[in-house]
């Protein structure tokens, strides 16, 4: 075994590395590690899903012994990242790295405080007729960029990311695969990045004002072939339940869990969880983004459980995307306000094969959300238990927004497709970091 060590000198408040940080390269061949198979050599399967197109993703796994890390904190890891220039690399996350240990304390600056800006932009004073401006919002922007440089971390191209065993992840990073090719991330829980300063916007919904988060977990952003599973993403230990209201808005710290946007392609999702979470899945973000996005954003996602949902799961933009052999479980608190898959310009959305559990009461037609005229295949979905027409209950039951059947294509990358009844235990049991098989 080799040892690579870096050394940098620290600053309390930045993401510069602290004292001298020591990552542990691991010898490994083709063959399965001791006692168990060696996730890092794995790639994607063929024909599963769009990520298998062309020469397909297999992310790190042709890394040599130098370029295989063992990282069990936030600033190895970014260290690790950052080593070795564009070559294929491993990068084992060994525990829970915390990528705000010090907590959000540590990014404050200029003198910002939470309960000095409510009273200097409480609609009562300020009004709603302009954005916020002045000392506070200038103190809150600073401390934000304090944040935003230590827990944004970039992915290279050639990289393949996974957790060792059960219990190995991410607390609050935010995870950039941007402008790359070729990246795998495997077996993590990550917690999704919690926003210290969130923006008041008093102009925001219709001049009501409205609380603005930034930090997506995971932004798959004009990158080519990705391959996202076994992993779990959720709010962990600060679930959207329990955040405050503010001037009668939530204060929201979360944005998206996994967001795949500006000309990216060839991604498979599978096998993961998402739980507990608004905004879950972007595929687009930006209706005027054509000359970006067109012919672009094909994605697969199959074997997902999604399991106390909001929305977007996904919410699709000019991509063809596959969706199948999910579970979408909606809960009693959210049945009010949910949709599942969200109808976008020239999306082209094939939704087939997947179940949803709705607690009584819940409207069926809201699973699906127009957003603008494009057609979609969803067939052979099941309800409770029970094959149901989506796009027929969703046009009877919310004529307002009536949807068109055929999305134009048929996908031909997939592995085997189960029978909608049969998925839920399927994911129960499988889906998910630490349920690797």
């Amino acid at each position: 075994m080799n040892t690579q060590v870096w050394h940098g000198h620290a600053m309390r408040k930045s993401a510069v590395l602290i004292g001298c940080t020591a990552l542990v390269l691991g010898l490994t061949g083709t063959g399965a590690e001791a006692g168990s198979r060696d996730l890092g050599r794995q790639v994607l399967g063929a024909n599963d899903g769009w990520g298998s197109e062309g020469a397909g993703t297999t992310g790190g796994s042709a890394a040599d012994a130098e370029h295989v890390y063992t990282v069990t904190t936030w600033a190895e890891f970014k260290a690790a990242l950052a080593a070795g220039g564009t070559a294929p690399r491993i990068i084992k996350v060994k525990g829970m790295i915390d990528a705000v240990s010090e907590g959000c304390e540590a990014f404050v600056t200029g003198g910002y405080d939470l309960q000095q800006y409510l009273k200097d932009y409480d609609p009562a004073v300020y009004g709603n007729d302009k954005v916020a401006m002045g000392p506070q919002e200038d103190a809150r922007v600073a401390s934000m960029a304090n944040q935003n440089a230590q827990i944004k971390a970039f992915v290279p191209s050639n990289t393949t990311i996974v957790g060792v065993g059960k219990n190995s992840g991410i607390l609050g990073g935010s995870l950039q695969i941007f402008g790359v090719s070729n990246v795998i991330l495997r077996n993590l829980t990550i917690e999704a990045p919690l926003d210290c300063f969130p923006k008041w916007d008093p102009t925001d919904d219709n001049n009501t004002g409205n609380w603005n988060s930034e930090y997506d977990t995971v932004v798959v952003y004009g990158t080519d072939h990705v391959w996202l599973d076994h992993n779990t993403f959720t709010d962990g230990r600060f679930p959207d339940s329990e955040r405050p209201v503010y001037f009668g808005k939530v204060f929201q710290q979360h944005d998206g869990l996994t967001d795949i946007v500006r000309g990216s392609n060839h991604v498979t999702v599978s096998w993961n969880r998402y739980e507990n979470h608004d905004k879950n899945m972007l595929i687009g973000n930006g209706d005027g983004l054509a000359a970006i996005d067109a012919g672009k954003l094909k994605v697969t996602m199959h074997h997902n459980r999604f399991d106390g949902i909001l929305q977007r799961s996904p919410r699709v933009r000019f991509g063809q995307v596959d969706v199948y052999n999910n579970h979408y479980v909606v809960n009693e608190e959210q049945q009010d306000d949910y949709y599942i898959f969200g109808v976008g310009i020239s999306s082209q959305l094939h939704a087939t094969d997947n179940a949803i559990s709705l607690p009584p009461g819940a409207s069926v037609g809201k699973a699906l959300k127009k957003w603008s005229e494009a057609p979609l295949t969803a067939e052979n979905n099941y309800v409770n238990g029970r094959r149901t027409d989506l796009i027929a209950v969703h046009n009877a039951e919310i004529p307002s927004e009536t949807l068109q059947s055929g999305a134009g294509w048929k996908p031909t990358l997939r592995t085997k497709v189960d029978h909608p009844k049969a998925v839920p235990g399927i994911v129960a049991y499988r889906a998910g970091a630490g349920h690797l098989r």
